[in-house]
């Protein structure tokens, strides 16, 4: 592939998802597609939720471009992605059950898995298991991150700049091309997305990106050593992870359905501590830097890879039960005056 054309396409990806944004905003105007507040919803005006859409055409249309069909693991990635951004999409529209999100997003997996893109675990089938789990289980994690303006897409933006250096450290460079375009796109949605956002990623773009993100980590660790995959997938998801802890151990606490809505996620707990709406999205993006940056150094072999994994997994539970003493679910001041915050809730 020739270096040109990789860095032409990753640099059109911005400029095509910001372009088709605003494009998309109107369209979902006309067509009625907004979140709108009340329930379990936070923001106080309807707000259009067809950005998922621009942060897709944003990274396939370049990847496609750039790669066409070379590289199987790179087209059965786009294609299952896409698949699950149609999904999102559909449950934009008219909430799907449970049940069939799960059941597509584990078919889209499980086709990524046979073109050869696996953790190695145990080296036989189960690994394949393994994989389908872990894909759809962090699809769904990142899916929930996106919760209030601004902190998915740039948790995306900066994971994926890290993971596309790892890639090409790892001789992959289809990959750092698919990485490239996911991270520019994401900037270019976010020029709209920024608080106060005028358009939201839906779910979309969320499980798109989620989606693309985690089959894209298990490819760069794929054929790895156990303890370097291990740290590996951890360090990659380590902003979801921590939200999706800090959310389950939260509600089982209090008696609340693991499934609910609620201002309960990492994202509310950083606002309530008294950072501003523009604030959180910037700390997140800061803290998903953190392990991108350590990955990069297992790659040149300046940290052990299984001491990694152990300490982040001890981060990880740490902040997870440090965060559960932040109120969540009773207003503690003026900075819960939830109204007032332009964020929504999952």
């Amino acid at each position: 592939m020739n270096a040109a054309i990789g860095l032409a396409s990753m640099a059109s990806a911005c400029v095509l998802s910001a372009a088709a944004t605003p494009a998309l905003r109107r369209l979902a105007l006309r067509w009625n597609l907004s979140d709108r507040p009340g329930g379990h919803k936070a923001h106080d005006h309807p707000t259009p939720y067809l950005g998922g859409p621009a942060i897709v055409l944003g990274t396939v249309v370049p990847t496609a471009a750039a790669l066409g069909l070379a590289d199987l693991r790179i087209t059965a990635i786009v294609l299952a992605a896409t698949a699950i951004a149609a999904l999102g999409l559909i449950d934009d529209i008219a909430s799907l059950p449970v049940v069939t999100r799960l059941t597509v997003e584990s078919v889209a997996a499980g086709g990524v898995v046979l073109s050869g893109v696996h953790v190695t675990v145990t080296g036989q089938w189960v690994d394949g298991l393994i994989t389908v789990m872990w894909i759809v289980v962090m699809t769904n994690s990142f899916n929930l991150l996106d919760n209030m303006d601004g902190a998915l897409g740039t948790v995306t933006a900066v994971t994926a700049a890290f993971l596309a250096a790892a890639a090409l450290m790892s001789d992959r460079p289809a990959f750092a091309v698919l990485l490239g375009a996911l991270a520019l796109s994401c900037l270019g949605f976010l020029a709209h997305n920024w608080p106060p956002a005028r358009i939201f990623m839906g779910d979309s773009g969320s499980l798109f990106i989620g989606f693309t993100l985690t089959c894209s980590s298990v490819a760069v660790e794929t054929g790895r050593a156990a303890g370097t995959t291990a740290a590996g997938l951890l360090l990659w998801t380590f902003v979801a992870v921590v939200d999706t802890g800090v959310v389950l151990v939260s509600r089982i606490r209090a008696g609340r359905s693991p499934l609910s809505g609620g201002t309960d996620h990492l994202s509310h707990r950083l606002r309530r501590m008294g950072l501003g709406s523009r604030a959180v999205p910037a700390a997140l993006g800061a803290v998903a830097a953190v392990p991108g940056a350590l990955c990069l150094a297992i790659a040149v072999g300046w940290v052990p890879a299984l001491a990694a994994a152990i300490v982040t997994g001890g981060v990880a539970t740490l902040l997870i039960g440090l965060l559960q003493g932040v109120p969540a679910y009773a207003p503690v001041g003026p900075v819960d005056n939830l109204a007032k915050i332009t964020e929504r809730r999952r």
